[in-house]
C-alpha cells in the first residue's frame, strides 16, 4: 500500500465514522446556543460575548477532534492493525501524517459549524479576520494532536475514552473555553501557559490585537516542541523500539 493510498484510507475512515464527529460537532454547538443565545449583547474580555464564546466552543470542539486519532490508534493496536502496518514498507511518519490530517479534517468542520452559529447570533467579522482566527485555531491545536497520539500509544481503548474526555475538559475549563475564571494575579499567569488559553483568545486576537502576542506563539511552540519527543518515546515504548 502506497503512502498516498494510506493517507486517503485514513481520511475516508474518519469521515465514515459518525461517532468521530458527534462530540466535536454537536456538543459545542448545543452549549453555544444554550449560553450565547441569552447573552447576545453582553461583553467578555472586551469583545461581544457571542464572538468570545464562539471561539471558546470552537476551541473545545477542536480539542476533541485533535485528540481523536488517539482513540483510533488505540483501537488499531487492539486489533493488531498497527502491527500489520509495521511489517509493510509504509513509513511510520506517513501513518502519523495521515492521522494528523484526519484530526484537522474533523476539527475544521467543527469550527465552521460554530462560526455559522456565531453569525446567526450576530457575529460579524471581515474575511481576513475569519481567516486569521481560523488559522490561529488550527495552529493552536498542534499540541493536542500530539497529546492524542501519545495517549493512543500508552493507553488501552477502555482507558482512553475517559482519559481523553478528562484531558479536554481540563484544558477547556482552565483555558477559558467556558468563561474566564482568572482575570489577574498568579493564576492568570499560570493559565496563560496553557495552549488552550490561546485557542480561546483567537477571536480577540483577530479582532482586537491583529495577531497573537509573542507570548501566545511561544507557548504553543514550546508545547509542540516538548510533545514531539514524548510522542516518539511513546511510539518506541509501544513498538518495542522498532
Amino acid at each position: 500500500m502506497s503512502g498516498a493510498t494510506h493517507v486517503r484510507y485514513e481520511l475516508l475512515r474518519s469521515f465514515r465514522n459518525r461517532l468521530t464527529y458527534a462530540t466535536p460537532l454537536l456538543l459545542p454547538l448545543v452549549l453555544y446556543y444554550s449560553v450565547a443565545s441569552g447573552n447576545r449583547h453582553a461583553l467578555a474580555s472586551g469583545i461581544s460575548f457571542p464572538l468570545y464564546f464562539m471561539t471558546g466552543m470552537a476551541a473545545y470542539g477542536g480539542m476533541f477532534a485533535a485528540v481523536a486519532p488517539g482513540a483510533r490508534l488505540a483501537r488499531d493496536r487492539a486489533r493488531g492493525w498497527t502491527r500489520q502496518l509495521r511489517i509493510t514498507p509504509l513509513r511510520a511518519r506517513t501513518d502519523y501524517l495521515a492521522k494528523v490530517l484526519a484530526a484537522y479534517m474533523v476539527a475544521l468542520p467543527a469550527m465552521v459549524l460554530l462560526f455559522l452559529a456565531g453569525v446567526s447570533l450576530g457575529v460579524r467579522l471581515g474575511a481576513a479576520e475569519w481567516l486569521e482566527m481560523t488559522g490561529l485555531l488550527l495552529v493552536g491545536l498542534a499540541p493536542f494532536v500530539l497529546m492524542g497520539i501519545i495517549l493512543g500509544h500508552l493507553l488501552a481503548g477502555d482507558a482512553l475514552v475517559p482519559a481523553i474526555g478528562g484531558l479536554v475538559v481540563f484544558f477547556a475549563l482552565f483555558g477559558g473555553a467556558f468563561g474566564s475564571f482568572f482575570n489577574s494575579g498568579v493564576m492568570l499567569a499560570v493559565v496563560k501557559l496553557l495552549p488552550s488559553f490561546w485557542l480561546v483568545q483567537a477571536g480577540k486576537a483577530a479582532l482586537v490585537l491583529g495577531d497573537w502576542p509573542a507570548e501566545g506563539w511561544n507557548v504553543v511552540a514550546c508545547w509542540t516542541a516538548a510533545l514531539i519527543p514524548l510522542a516518539v518515546l511513546a511510539y518506541r515504548h509501544d513498538t518495542g523500539g522498532v
